[in-house]
C-alpha cells in the first residue's frame, strides 16, 4: 500500500492566531488551503504523520530522525508560549525508515540530537491538521546538505516503510524569501524559482523540480526546496494526483501548500534515473569541450580517486602549463552544484601542471566542507580551473570589480580570497563580507585589501 497523501505545506508563524494576532487575514487563501488539508487528512485518519522540516537537526551529509518516544515544543520563540505541542513519535517506522535508507547508502538515524524541541517547520503545520484531527502519532526528519537526489531516494525509502501503515507526509517548507516587499531584499530570481516550482507542484511534474538549479534556489532564498524532494521520492514511479491548493507571498515571503495523492505505478516516472542520466550526459558533453587546464584537473582527481596515489606529471602538455608558475583554484561541480574548492594564492610549486594536479586532489578529497569524492561520482564531475594573475595592492573598495577582479583581504596572518564573477555575488560589499568570512577576520578589523585577476578555464 502507498503512502496514503502527501502534502506541500509553507509554515508562516504568524498563519497561527496567537503569533499574527490579525496579520494572518492577510495570507487568507493559504490559511484556506491548511484546512482543506486538514480535512483531508481527518478524513483519512492516518496512523502516523511524517513531518520534513528544513529548520530541524541539520546536517550536512546525514538526515536527522528525532529521537525518543515524544516531543514538546511552543511558540515561545513566537511570542505565543501558550500555544504548545506534545507528540509521540513512531519508533517503529522510525527505525525501518533509518534501516531502509542505510541499506541503500543513504546516512540516516537518530544521533547527534541537539535540540528535541519541536521547530516551527512542524509545530506551524501541525497546528493546522490538530484543528481537525489529533490521533496520530509523529515523525520528525530533518532536510540534510545533501543534493536533491539524496533527498528523493531517502523518499523512496520513506514510501517503502510508511506504505506498510496509514501514513501522511508533510513537506514542510517556504518558497522564495526574496519577493518584492521581502524584509531580506529583493531580487528577480525569487519571483522566478516560485514560478518553476509552483508550476511542477500543479502538474506533479518532479523531473521538473529536479532541475530547477542550484544557483537560482541559492538566489531566491528558499527554505522548501529539500523537503519538496523527498515527497517527490514517496511518488517515485508512480502517477500522482496532484494540487495546487494555494500561491500567495504579500510579506515578501512565497508560501505554497499542495497536495499529491498515489495513483497506479508508472514506470515511465522514474525521475531520479532520468536526472541522472541527463546530468551523466551533461558532464559528457562538458568533457567534450575541455581544453588542457580542465583535462588535466580531471585525470589528476580520478587517478588520484582510482589508484591512491597523486598522478605523475604526464608527458606532452603544452609549455605553458609546464614553465609558468602562479596560483591555481579547481572547483569541481556535480548536478549543478559545488562538489569541492581548493586553490592556491601564490604558486607552491615548480609549474602551473604541478599546481592542477596538487588543488584538483585536494579540491576532490581534503576540502573539508565535503565528503571525499568516490569512484562512482567521478562520470557526473565537471571542472573549473582559475590561473590567478599576480595580486597588486588597492587603496579601498572603489578599485575594486566583482566581475573583472578577486579580492584578497588581510589581518595579520588571517587571509581570505575571493575569487571574481561569482554567481550571486552582485556588490563589491558582498565580494569584500564573503573574503572576511573566509579568513575568519570579522566586520568591523581594519584590513589591508589587494585585487587580482584570473584566467579561467571553465
Amino acid at each position: 500500500m502507498p503512502i496514503l497523501r502527501a502534502y506541500a505545506l509553507a509554515h508562516p508563524p504568524l498563519a497561527v492566531p496567537a503569533v499574527g494576532r490579525g496579520e494572518e487575514c492577510k495570507i487568507q487563501e493559504t490559511l484556506s488551503a491548511f484546512d482543506e488539508a486538514a480535512r483531508e487528512i481527518a478524513a483519512l485518519a492516518p496512523e502516523t504523520i511524517l513531518f520534513v522540516t528544513p529548520h530541524g537537526v541539520h546536517y550536512s551529509d546525514y538526515f536527522h530522525i528525532s529521537p525518543g518516544r515524544s516531543a514538546k515544543g511552543s511558540f515561545a520563540r513566537f511570542g505565543a508560549p501558550e500555544t504548545r505541542f506534545e507528540v509521540t513519535y513512531d519508533l517503529e517506522l522510525a527505525a525501518e525508515i533509518a534501516g531502509l535508507a542505510q541499506k541503500n547508502s543513504i546516512p540516516t538515524g537518530p544521533l547527534g540530537e541537539k535540540d528535541a524541541k519541536l521547530d516551527h517547520g512542524v509545530m506551524v503545520p501541525m497546528w493546522f491538521v490538530n484543528q481537525r484531527y489529533d490521533k496520530y502519532q509523529a515523525l520528525r526528519i530533518s532536510a540534510s546538505g545533501m543534493g536533491a537526489a539524496a533527498h528523493y531516494r531517502l523518499g523512496q525509502c520513506i514510501a517503502q516503510a510508511a506504505g506498510r501503515r496509514r501514513a501522511v507526509l508533510i513537506a514542510s517548507g517556504d518558497l522564495s524569501h526574496k519577493l518584492p516587499g521581502s524584509a531580506y531584499g529583493t531580487v528577480p530570481e525569487g519571483a522566478v524559482f516560485d514560478q518553476a516550482a509552483t508550476d511542477a507542484l500543479a502538474r506533479g511534474d518532479f523531473l521538473s523540480l529536479f532541475n530547477i538549479p542550484e544557483d537560482l534556489r541559492e538566489r531566491a532564498a528558499e527554505c522548501g526546496y529539500s523537503s519538496l524532494m523527498v515527497l517527490a521520492g514517496c511518488f517515485d514511479q508512480r502517477r500522482v494526483e496532484a494540487r495546487l491548493l494555494s500561491y500567495e507571498g504579500p510579506f515578501g515571503v512565497g508560501y505554497a501548500v499542495a497536495g499529491f495523492a498515489p495513483g497506479e505505478p508508472d514506470d515511465s516516472r522514474d525521475f531520479l534515473v532520468q536526472y541522472e542520466q541527463a546530468q551523466l550526459t551533461a558532464a559528457r558533453e562538458h568533457q567534450k569541450s575541455e581544453d588542457c587546464y580542465r583535462a588535466l584537473a580531471r585525470q589528476s582527481l580520478e587517478f588520484a580517486v582510482r589508484n591512491g596515489r597523486k598522478l605523475p606529471l604526464p608527458e606532452g602538455l603544452p609549455n605553458e602549463l609546464l614553465d609558468n608558475q602562479a596560483g591555481v583554484f579547481v572547483s569541481l561541480h556535480k548536478n549543478g552544484g559545488l562538489r569541492g574548492c581548493v586553490g592556491t594564492i601564490a604558486p607552491a610549486t615548480d609549474c602551473i601542471a604541478l599546481e592542477i594536479i596538487q588543488n584538483a586532489v585536494s579540491a576532490g578529497l581534503h576540502d573539508n566542507r565535503f565528503e571525499p569524492v568516490e569512484a562512482s561520482e567521478l562520470p557526473l564531475l565537471t571542472y573549473k580551473v582559475d590561473v590567478l594573475l599576480p595580486p597588486e595592492s588597492i587603496s579601498g573598495p572603489e578599485e575594486l570589480d566583482v566581475r573583472r577582479y578577486g579580492v584578497i583581504v588581510s589581518s595579520g596572518r588571517k587571509r581570505g580570497l575571493l575569487l571574481p564573477n561569482l554567481e550571486g555575488v552582485d556588490t563589491v560589499e558582498e565580494q569584500i563580507a564573503i573574503a572576511r568570512q573566509k579568513g575568519g577576520i570579522s566586520a568591523g578589523t581594519p584590513v589591508k585589501l589587494e585585487r587580482f585577476e584570473v584566467i579561467r578555464h571553465a
